[in-house]
């Protein structure tokens, strides 16, 4: 009877792992037909979008439910080796069909020609590197890094000490944060107005007008210093985020730690330099390596600016006019590997400071 019985449950239980199996498939069944639904039917874009969110986060709660289910009625071991890869599985592989796949065609691409018709090996790469205008770009963008991500992080610092001991230091900090509400084109918008040539419109040209200078063509006719005043406007979005990271990190130092400082006679000036700045030093290393990524990605103001004339081009406009004006694939693709692999580095530091501590 012992064993009828087990037989029994064996059999009840492979029945629930194919009902759960079925339940799987009827459901990646049920949303493919949804997303053709969607896709073909003429009804108004807006109720498509509602229904799309409806189904899209419905679909995949449900999904996950079924799936679950299916994992439950394995037996217990494999349950436990599945179950994370239930969860973590989707994020993966939608990072790897949209992220790591282009990624490697993105390669192949800069291995053939403008038309990818012919394979032309790394000679994309050779002329990445020997090209004026390409080499032109580099170097703005190295000094976009440089003086960008100095300007950034100083102000940063310096005004989240200063308003830490200031009376009115919420208002100041919100003021100074303000900027990074606004988007980089529309902060390349207000800016090429400040600019602009004309006193009436441009503040810059109105004060120098005003003071008896002459009125000047900032953007274009003062070279290299045109490269400096669009790298302004990134500071000046970007000063309030590193404020922001730099105060938190600074409120975090034990005051008993600064009092006793100024006890024993320590002046304001080593207080910083023996006692802020090592305990900040992590979080003013995330801060750069976040703005020297942000750096060497700049495009939106370059473009809403200039366009990238009159000297100011950067790898991100670079890669815009070869592959999207001039139509030139291989080229386009070379430029961006080398961005991703600039870029790559820095991600990878910035990573491993993460994993080291768990907040900044």
């Amino acid at each position: 009877m012992e064993n009828i019985k087990t037989r029994s449950d064996d059999q009840f239980s492979i029945v629930e792992l194919g009902l759960a199996a079925l339940a799987v498939l009827a459901t990646f069944a049920f949303l493919y037909g949804g997303f053709v639904f969607l896709r073909d039917s003429g009804i108004s874009q807006i109720l498509t979008a509602l229904l799309a969110v409806v189904w899209g986060v419905g679909g995949v709660a449900a999904l996950y439910y079924v799936g679950n289910l299916f994992i439950e009625k394995l037996p217990h071991n494999w349950t436990v080796r599945l179950q994370p890869f239930l969860f973590v599985g989707p994020a993966v592989a939608l990072l790897a069909w949209y992220l790591a796949v282009p990624t490697v065609r993105t390669f192949a691409l800069s291995l053939y020609n403008a038309n990818s018709t012919e394979f032309i090996g790394l000679k994309n790469y050779q002329a990445v590197f020997t090209e004026r205008i390409m080499l032109e770009a580099l170097s703005n963008n190295l000094l976009w890094m440089i003086v960008g991500t100095t300007l950034t992080v100083g102000f940063g610092l310096l005004i989240a000490i200063l308003a830490d001991r200031s009376g009115f230091e919420k208002t100041a900090k919100s003021l100074i944060f303000l900027p990074m509400a606004i988007s980089m084109v529309g902060a390349g918008v207000i800016w090429k107005f400040i600019f602009d040539f004309n006193p009436n419109i441009g503040l810059v040209n109105a004060a120098v007008v005003g003071l008896g200078g002459e009125q000047q063509a900032w953007l274009s006719l003062v070279q290299p210093w045109n490269n400096l005043f669009l790298i302004i406007v990134m500071v000046w979005l970007q000063t309030g985020y590193a404020m922001v990271l730099i105060s938190a990190a600074i409120k975090g130092i034990p005051d008993e730690l600064l009092e006793a400082a100024r006890v024993d006679g320590a002046g304001e000036v080593l207080i910083f330099l023996r006692i802020i700045v090592p305990n900040i030093a992590g979080t003013l290393l995330t801060v750069i390596t976040t703005v020297v990524i942000f750096t060497l990605k700049i495009f939106d103001v370059v473009m809403v600016m200039t366009g990238g004339q009159f000297g100011t081009e950067v790898i991100g406009v670079r890669f815009y006019r070869e592959m999207w004006t001039n139509g030139n694939a291989g080229y386009g693709s070379a430029i961006a590997i080398v961005l991703l692999i600039a870029v790559v580095p820095v991600m990878i530091y910035n990573l491993r400071e993460f994993s080291k501590r768990r907040a900044f």
